[in-house]
């Protein structure tokens, strides 16, 4: 587990607990860097830790590290976010009960597969994500990828496929409300990501909602659609985490 940063809030008090999001980037060939980070700040100022993790598979550690989840997307990555969850809450700066999540691109993957594996998350906000790869072979823009790291299904047979899509086919394992976002023309990872999920969510009867931003790609550009992502964040954040926690009591 590599915890990179640790963003408080400023009226943040030690020894007591306070509302905390996992923010997961993309790729996962990046990292969450020791430098300014608008989304870290934005959510630390309105009241939330911060917790951001270069996991297997990020870039900058060297080759073995991105390569460790090499074919077993999904899995080791969410090990290493569970840890870091896990330190900072025995640390005292997560408070257990209001735990919330989220990422886009590869980091709405590892949201998918983390509220999938792990019900302590009460919210998440998954971005531009798949939790089905098989269902995008041929669709998005990783047909190289897929062919050599996983194979072509009718050559390796669906385990290795399954492994990878555990988000989607393991649905009736979560209990996390979502709200689930993406650009109407991403053609690097399609809306029908989120799409699928969603309605995965929405048929369990968990709480769900589907935000598509018009004529967008993968990156949200617009300006007033950037503001408008942040402020559904807010509200989606807001409504599972801020209930006031009890002061932390002892000597």
């Amino acid at each position: 587990m590599r915890c990179t940063a640790v963003v408080k809030p400023p009226n943040y008090q030690a020894g007591r607990s306070t509302p905390t999001l996992l923010r997961i980037h993309g790729g996962p060939n990046g990292q969450d860097a020791h430098s300014f980070n608008f989304e870290r700040q934005f959510f630390a100022a309105n009241g939330y830790v911060v917790v951001a993790v270069n996991y297997r598979g990020s870039s900058g550690r060297g080759e073995k590290y991105q390569l460790a989840i090499s074919a077993d997307w999904g899995n080791k990555e969410v090990l290493d976010l569970q840890a870091a969850v896990d330190h900072v809450i025995k640390i005292g700066l997560a408070d257990p009960d209001r735990l919330g999540v989220g990422g886009w691109s590869y980091g709405g993957n590892l949201t998918d597969a983390i509220i999938a594996k792990d019900q302590r998350f009460k919210t998440a906000t998954s971005g531009a994500g798949t939790a089905f790869p098989l269902a995008l072979y041929g669709v998005d823009q990783y047909i190289i990828q897929y062919d050599e790291e996983i194979g072509p299904p009718w050559k390796v047979g669906l385990e290795p496929w399954n492994r990878i899509s555990y988000a989607f086919l393991h649905a009736d394992q979560i209990k996390t409300p979502t709200l689930f976002l993406g650009g109407e023309k991403d053609w690097n990872v399609p809306l029908a990501g989120g799409e699928q999920m969603y309605q995965a969510l929405a048929s369990l009867g968990v709480p769900t909602q589907l935000v598509v931003y018009p004529n967008s790609n993968h990156g949200i550009s617009r300006p007033s659609y950037q503001k408008d992502r942040m402020e559904r964040y807010l509200a989606w954040y807001a409504k599972y985490l801020t209930a006031p926690a009890a002061p932390a009591t002892g000597n």
